[in-house]
């Protein structure tokens, strides 16, 4: 008898501790972020309306963000030949990685370099913020690493 409780217990401690751990991966280090009006375009400001988006003090990499900007204020902009776009998570429905990576390989989004963001010390790695545009304006924002070797 003193066996069953003992296993029930650990099974009890297991799921709870695992839901937690769920929780903590999935939800709690992210913040969710509303209302910018403006992202930064390699220095430049450029305007944006509907932005949605998450961020994380937590990662750098943890930024999404989904937004309308024009397409236009790219024109001038070499596109990024690297760009990756990071999963999201799946309660952050605006950021659909899958079909974005397929859009950019397609060449039906396309894909910048917003701007630099690694850090001054010298790393053999670095973070780079991107921003992928569609021809009718809607756009999306990440963070990668990318190794400088």
């Amino acid at each position: 008898m003193t066996g069953r409780i003992f296993v029930g217990g650990f099974l009890g401690l297991v799921i709870v501790l695992g839901a937690v751990l769920f929780y903590t991966q999935v939800y709690a280090f992210y913040d969710r972020v509303e209302g910018i009006s403006q992202i930064d375009l390699q220095g430049q400001p450029v305007p944006v309306t509907d932005y949605r988006g998450i961020d994380a003090s937590t990662s750098p990499l943890k930024i999404r963000g989904c937004f309308t900007v024009n397409p236009e204020v790219f024109a001038a902009i070499p596109a990024a030949s690297d760009a990756t776009p990071l999963a999201a998570p799946r309660w952050f429905e605006c950021f659909d990685f899958a079909a974005l990576t397929r859009d950019i390989d397609s060449g039906a989004a396309i894909a910048y370099v917003a701007g630099d963001e690694t850090p001054a010390t010298g790393s053999t790695y670095e973070i780079l913020r991107y921003v992928a545009v569609y021809p009718d304006g809607r756009a999306f924002l990440w963070r990668q690493y990318n190794k400088t070797e």
